[in-house]
């Protein structure tokens, strides 16, 4: 634990200033090409070069035992797909405690039968102490031992079905670090975000002041720091009325949020 000197009147006090906190994260995985590239990238790169954030990922085929690396087959039952089979995994959740011995692991299985991934959990996620294991599944789906003996969770990022869960758990793994002190350059940029505190984000503008005939909103350049504000209320508080309805529903919404919210319903 690091301090901080603090000036007052009657001397100078230390305060504490809390450690570094790194998101560890390990991903299960048959393809950990498809992780490697946004992982290398912006944000996410940066990140991971201050130590604010750990990703690292775990080839399922190198559990296999078989000279094919055969990791699927088909299905009990009939049907079409293969299934991914259980030993791999299995084996890849001992390497992991091995690995990490005595650490705690949340392991979250991408899934679309999963809860819907959102802020609200990226926020949940941000906070996690435990190692967080994401578990990405291919093909039709994964032997259910795997998920009755390993899996803590599913999550879901929509009500569609992808080839696999890698671009889910990138989705995952980039909504959540963005929130992790530090990560971005501007401390304040994740606060005023879409659907932080439940709205939708208000429209930005940068120079020139004028573009092709488009004005930049006078308010925004009177320097009226209030006014801006409430501005800028107003359309967070219109784009998710028009836009995402059902948000207002659940939104932390103040006595001046509620008389906007009538002005712009008569508006429209």
């Amino acid at each position: 634990m690091h301090s901080r000197t603090t000036r007052h009147s009657n001397g100078v006090k230390r305060e504490p200033i809390p450690a570094m906190r790194t998101l560890n994260v390990d991903v299960l995985t048959l393809f950990p090409g498809i992780l490697a590239g946004p992982l290398n990238e912006s944000i996410l790169k940066r990140a991971g070069e201050k130590g604010l954030i750990s990703v690292r990922t775990w080839n399922i085929r190198d559990f296999t035992e078989d000279k094919h690396k055969t990791a699927d087959d088909s299905p009990y039952g009939g049907g079409a797909g293969m299934v991914l089979k259980p030993e791999p995994i299995f084996r890849a959740f001992e390497a992991l405690r091995a690995e990490y011995p005595g650490e705690t692991m949340l392991t979250i299985l991408l899934s679309p039968q999963g809860a819907l991934f959102s802020h609200r959990e990226a926020e949940r996620l941000s906070k996690e102490t435990r190692r967080i294991v994401l578990l990405c599944g291919h093909y039709e789906a994964i032997d259910e031992r795997v998920r009755h003996s390993h899996v803590d969770e599913e999550l879901s990022i929509g009500d569609y079905v992808l080839t696999g869960g890698e671009l889910a758990a990138l989705v995952v793994i980039d909504a959540t670090a963005r929130l992790i002190p530090g990560v971005l350059g501007d401390e304040e940029s994740a606060s005023f975000d879409s659907f932080t505190g439940g709205l939708l984000d208000y429209p930005h503008y940068t120079r020139p002041a004028e573009f092709q005939g488009m004005k930049v909103p006078d308010v925004l350049l009177s320097g009226n720091h209030e006014e801006i504000r409430r501005w800028r209320r107003r359309e967070a508080l219109k784009a998710t009325l028009t836009k995402r309805p059902d948000l207002l529903d659940t939104a932390a919404l103040t006595d001046e949020d509620g008389k906007i919210l009538e002005e712009l319903k008569k508006e429209l």
